[in-house]
């Protein structure tokens, strides 16, 4: 070969070695997780806060050199569908998700109703599924071996308020507590209902409202005749914020107005105003939790919270820290495993305890998470507040609540 065309050749080579990069740059295989969640309906605000955690998780271990399977690195993708907030759809967009789109693994979708649904699915095809936000604990009583929970179960989102509550001077007397009628709502309300009478309230008030304007209306009637010391709600966002509504619009005067979810939202506080002020709420996580957390994603708290916030462009709340927390015990597992056969990643699931950025991940013989603990966050100004427990509030409380603004209808 001429020294002219030796040259050419390698001059192409050189150009080639370019558009591929080095061999540590190769594409990587990629491991699938499906997710059926509310894009639209009456849980698409937390079905949006569930798909930015998920997301958040997931461009952080393809940044980060993927998830590790013995000696292969794996990317994330996850394939979304809009479970329209319907179980019936969750559990087809689920169906599909695995016979059509072949995904490896499930990511829990939105609320208790749509992860009952899911949980059925993944469990026929015996595919390994995490959930991030449905509590309720009949999801867990079915005897199903591949659905892992990890937040704390339903019964115990409104225990928290009473038990700050009970602390406060002048001690309250009496609770009301309303709730919605899915099956999460009505754990919660039966949680509140025992502890409540555990810690020496008089539970003046305790039935459940259809998603009626006239059933809520009533139940805020009623709630205002038993003129309670606390009033808590079991329920979902909408919930709350209709629920509030209609306390505000009955002029029920209270000095605890409690939600099992709502006031950690950004909707919550932004459709509200004013009248959020002083509202508070119970969180599976806050920013001012303490957890030294294993290597393999943040290690604290604020450190995802810094991040979520730089990347997404907010403030993180329980919603999107529990959906990552999921999809990193996702990680974990198969890390631990070693592979991506869904038994041996079920049971590393089922083997999980290990401490990360949300609290601790571990199951019992259900896959409930039931060792972690949850926090009392509070509407105080532009600021969400944790105010219990004690030892990780970073505000002191506001109490007796604010009075309604002056331009309440």
């Amino acid at each position: 070969m001429s020294t002219r065309r030796r040259f050419t050749a390698g001059v192409v080579a050189i150009a080639l070695l370019g558009a591929l990069g080095p061999a540590s740059a190769a594409p990587r295989d990629t491991i699938v997780f499906g997710c059926a969640v509310s894009l639209t309906g009456s849980l698409a605000a937390e079905g949006k806060l569930t798909r930015e955690g998920y997301d958040f998780w997931m461009r952080y271990v393809n940044s980060h050199g993927g998830i590790r399977v013995g000696q292969t690195a794996y990317n994330v993708d996850i394939k979304y569908a809009d479970d329209e907030s319907t179980a019936q759809t969750t559990a087809k967009q689920v169906e599909s998700l695995i016979t059509d789109q072949h995904v490896d693994f499930i990511l829990g979708p939105y609320a208790s109703g749509p992860t009952f649904a899911a949980a059925s699915v993944a469990e026929k095809h015996k595919i390994p599924m995490t959930d991030s936000a449905g509590a309720a604990e009949r999801i867990f009583n079915q005897g199903y071996r591949y659905t892992f929970g990890v937040l704390s179960p339903a019964r115990k989102y409104l225990v928290g308020i009473i038990e700050f509550a009970v602390k406060r001077s002048p001690k309250p007397r009496t609770v009301a507590i309303s709730a919605a009628g899915d099956a999460f709502s009505l754990e919660v309300q039966q949680g509140a209902v025992q502890s409540a009478n555990d810690h020496g309230l008089h539970v003046v008030y305790a039935e459940h409202y259809t998603d009626d304007p006239a059933s809520i209306a009533a139940a805020a009637s009623a709630i205002k005749a038993a003129n309670p010391d606390i009033v808590l709600n079991a329920g979902h966002l909408q919930d709350a914020l209709a629920m509030h509504r209609a306390l505000r619009d009955q002029k029920v005067a209270a000095k605890i107005y409690g939600y099992s979810v709502g006031p950690d939202t950004p909707e919550f506080r932004n459709s509200l105003g004013a009248d959020a002020q002083g509202v508070v709420g119970s969180a599976q996580w806050s920013p001012a939790v303490t957890y030294k957390a294993d290597p393999g994603f943040y290690a604290t708290a604020r450190q995802y919270a810094q991040a979520f916030t730089k990347d997404v462009g907010h403030t993180p709340d329980y919603h999107n820290a529990e959906a990552s927390a999921a999809a990193l015990a996702f990680q974990y597992a198969i890390e631990r495993a070693g592979s991506k056969d869904h038994e041996a990643v079920r049971d590393a699931l089922a083997k999980l305890d290990v401490v990360t950025f949300f609290g601790l991940l571990k199951f019992d013989t259900r896959g409930l998470n039931v060792f972690k603990p949850m926090v009392v966050n509070q509407i105080q100004g532009a600021k969400l507040a944790t105010i219990y427990p004690y030892r990780l509030s970073d505000a002191p409380p506001v109490y007796p609540a604010p009075a309604w603004t002056v331009s309440q209808k």
